[in-house]
């Protein structure tokens, strides 16, 4: 035991002398938090539009004030003919063009279904159908007028005049902020940065300078070297998340509402595979610009991918999400997510934590096998 705590303390003031390794493990987690946090966002607050009026009756000037009234339209452009219109959309000036044809209003008055014409560059699907839900409420809002003002015209007591509404709620993130979905999922992001990567090149580099065979021709057993190795990089891990979950209250104002225990427990059980998998990383790499390259673009970019962190994995082909039960990451967003937006506890994971304690057990074992080979 001693000769692990000694270790320990040689790691951690090694990590202490070297600036670099300062500014990833303290000042990269800060700068990637705010960054994403702020730069990950999916939210449609505003679209450019422009409008081919060719009515220009009391009517459409109305149903253009039900745009320009909800906040979420900005009408950059008046234009006198379709070519134009399309010119906008092409240049990408635009999101959305409406066209109101001739007699919109006449039709209206004679009880004829009037048409609008609401074009989208769907160039960038997400933003193109969020701002379609946005022009279906509104249309459908002016519709419900319409019909009310109709039944008035006739005679018809609207007091009972009812037409069927439909009455949403949003738990958990009323606002629909993607920010609030995103930054949670930064912990694990953070996560893998700090333990996976610097425990891979720590070991290449003391492999590289020479210091690996020393240790190597000591009493110290392969076991002892390896614990102590990885013992501060989890520590790391924790100070990491410590650092996320504050700023994330205290820059983003997002709180957690479930146990912030538990979110500790199912960190380390995240950590025991991203530390399995930098272990693996340092075997099988000659030199730190080489693990780099394997642990950024071999293992962290698929599991990002893959994990849900940015693409839902319910869209993906069949055969990819049976691939995704693979990725430990994924478990641990589900976690991290749930406790902090909707605060859940252990007993809606315990499918979740099985399946990481399996994971990082299977990879730090086997990766320790081949870590042991290697110095011996």
């Amino acid at each position: 035991m001693k000769r692990i705590i000694k270790i320990i303390i040689k790691e951690i003031l090694q990590i202490k002398r070297d600036p670099k390794m300062l500014v990833i493990i303290l000042i990269s987690p800060l700068m990637q938090l705010f960054f994403l946090g702020f730069a990950a966002n999916y939210d449609v607050n505003i679209v450019h539009t422009a409008v081919y009026n060719m009515d220009k009756t009391a009517e459409s000037r109305t149903l253009l004030e039900h745009f320009t009234g909800s906040n979420y339209f900005s009408f950059d452009y008046y234009v006198d003919s379709y070519d134009e219109l399309q010119n906008l959309i092409d240049d990408g000036k635009i999101i959305l063009g409406i066209t109101i044809p001739k007699d919109f209003e006449r039709d209206i008055h004679r009880g004829i279904p009037a048409k609008v014409q609401a074009v989208f560059d769907g160039s960038d699907g997400n933003t193109a159908s969020v701002s379609a839900g946005y022009v279906q409420n509104i249309v459908a809002q002016y519709s419900k007028n319409l019909s009310v003002s109709y039944a008035r015209r006739k005679g018809i007591n609207t007091s009972k005049f009812v037409l069927p509404e439909a009455v949403t709620r949003v738990w958990y993130n009323p606002e629909l902020r993607t920010r609030n979905y995103m930054v949670p999922g930064i912990v694990g992001l953070l996560l893998m940065i700090v333990t996976l990567l610097l425990t891979s090149l720590a070991i290449v580099k003391e492999r590289e300078i020479g210091t690996l065979e020393q240790l190597i021709v000591t009493p110290i057993k392969p076991v002892e070297l390896m614990v102590g190795k990885l013992v501060p990089f989890a520590m790391l891990g924790f100070v990491a998340t410590t650092i996320i979950l504050t700023a994330m209250y205290l820059i983003f104002a997002i709180p957690i509402k479930g146990s912030i225990v538990f979110i500790y427990f199912s960190t380390s059980l995240f950590i025991l595979s991203t530390l399995g998998l930098g272990m693996f990383v340092s075997t099988i790499s000659k030199t730190q610009q080489q693990a780099m390259m394997i642990a950024i673009f071999v293992i962290m970019m698929p599991m990002i991918y893959l994990s849900g962190f940015v693409f839902p994995i319910e869209n993906m082909p069949k055969v990819i999400q049976y691939f995704t039960y693979l990725i430990p990451l994924r478990y641990f967003l589900t976690i991290i997510r749930g406790v902090i937006l909707k605060g859940t506890g252990i007993a809606d994971y315990y499918f979740q934590l099985s399946m990481l304690l399996f994971i990082g057990i299977s990879i730090l074992t086997a990766s320790s096998f081949g870590f042991r080979k290697k110095i011996e």
